[in-house]
């Protein structure tokens, strides 16, 4: 086990620098750097102090049963849900995107179909139009998307999508909070 690779990782996914961790654990950022090339083994205390700042205890730390993470879905991980009401189908893309930093759908609205209304957020949002056209609306702003374009916004006011087409209008969005 490497463990320094370990801590790194850990470090990464909680968002600290080696010198934040560094700061919390009452040791340099040099040892730090240290321990996570494997050129240093901390001790049995200093771990534990590292571990309980990165959020995980010595079990799970040092647990190699653990799944490995999945980096290819299929369809048969995918989840889908029809608003018959608003008139469009939503697909999940990734099983367990809501406890991710992102989170990928495919999106299909029939004709005259609509996406729920948004309260605003710190969430960004990314639109790719696979086919047909869209309508934005943002805050008193309303912007078209025809196929191949792409919409980037801030979610800091209320939103939500239209579909602008005489039929079927499929797109991806990718949301970075949680919140479709």
């Amino acid at each position: 086990m490497q463990i320094g690779r370990k801590i790194k990782s850990l470090r990464l996914k909680k968002g600290l620098t080696q010198e934040e961790l560094g700061e919390r654990t009452d040791l340099t950022k040099g040892y730090i750097s240290q321990l996570e090339r494997d050129l240093n083994s901390p001790s049995i205390d200093t771990l534990f102090s590292i571990l309980e700042v990165l959020g995980t205890t010595p079990r799970e730390f040092f647990d190699d049963s653990t799944i490995e993470e999945k980096i290819v879905y299929n369809e048969d991980d995918q989840t889908t849900f029809y608003d018959e009401e608003k008139k469009y189908e939503i697909k999940w893309l990734i099983p367990t995107s809501n406890e991710k930093e992102m989170e990928p759908v495919y999106i299909t609205l029939e004709n005259g179909g609509e996406y729920k209304l948004f309260e605003p957020s710190l969430a960004e949002t990314f639109i790719y139009v696979l086919k047909g056209r869209i309508r934005v609306v943002i805050g008193d702003e309303e912007y078209i998307a025809g196929e191949g374009n792409a919409v980037y916004y801030e979610a800091s006011s209320n939103h939500q999508l239209f579909n602008a087409n005489n039929g079927k209008t499929e797109l991806l969005l990718v949301a970075t909070e949680s919140y479709l």
